[in-house]
């Protein structure tokens, strides 16, 4: 497999002779101001510009939209995807909407969806604590995805959640051997993280001890306060770090930070 970091949580993930694109984010640098009431919302996103022509970006065979929020699926997206490419979106509701761009081919997710011999296992999750919920209504529904197949090591993508009980349970059942986790802890002022900081990420540790863990969703947008450096001296410190780079032996675990650059599994 191949793991592509895009930008903020926009991943390619080639699998199983399948190319994927998860969440697209292919705005501009700077064309959307900050997220009103967040952290450092001065601001404007994306922070960093695209590291590679959206033509190449978007030349995959599925894409997986794990939520409609905008630095996960913006205007350039809708403008540069081939409309009848197949999109997987978390619910029907979703899917109406992604529709309504003009794409012809939108499928929801569930528990067995499956893509050209690759196994789509829906997963719930929080976009923060109750708490936040209440405040921030329109934060709303979220998924995750499992990735399996015969010849590949199984990947849990949270998506954006907080540690929570969907994130355990999605673990236990599917037990994953690779687990991608939002965690730049992005954070609306006055209110709890809505994003996994360095305590969850731990947390997930504690719960898959076997699994490469990498971190995405980070330094990319303007809320999302924990860098890549912090997190990794975190893991460090709590003894589940790995090399700086996620290139690693098949006996090593531990945490790895994704950058704007390729990184390959074994």
């Amino acid at each position: 497999m191949k793991i592509t970091q895009i930008r903020n949580a926009t991943l390619r993930l080639d699998f199983g002779g399948v190319r994927f694109l998860i969440d697209p984010m292919l705005n501009e640098k700077g064309t959307s101001p900050g997220f009103p009431g967040s952290a450092n919302n001065e601001f404007r996103n994306p922070l960093v510009p695209l590291p590679a022509p959206i033509a190449e970006i978007v030349d995959v065979d599925a894409v997986i939209v794990t939520h409609l929020h905008a630095d996960h699926w913006d205007d350039a997206a809708k403008a540069n995807l081939k409309k009848w490419l197949p999109i997987f979106a978390q619910n029907e509701e979703d899917a109406a909407e992604i529709r309504g761009a003009g794409f012809t081919d939108v499928r929801v997710l569930t528990e067995a969806s499956e893509f050209n011999g690759i196994k789509l296992a829906k997963t719930g999750g929080q976009h923060g604590t109750d708490a936040t919920l209440g405040a921030i209504p329109r934060l709303g529904e979220v998924c995750g995805v499992v990735f399996s197949h015969p010849s590949e090591k199984s990947i849990y993508v949270a998506g954006d959640t907080i540690w929570n009980r969907h994130v355990e349970e999605a673990i236990a059942a599917h037990r994953p051997e690779i687990i991608v986790l939002n965690a730049g802890k992005a954070t609306f002022i006055g209110l709890d993280p809505i994003l996994m900081g360095e305590e969850d990420v731990r947390a997930v540790h504690r719960a898959a001890p076997e699994a490469t863990l990498i971190a995405s969703h980070m330094e990319a947008v303007n809320h999302c306060i924990l860098s890549r450096a912090a997190l990794r001296a975190f893991a460090e410190k709590e003894g589940f770090s790995s090399p700086a780079h996620t290139r690693r032996r098949r006996s090593q675990h531990g945490l790895g930070c994704l950058s704007e650059r390729t990184e390959q599994l074994p």
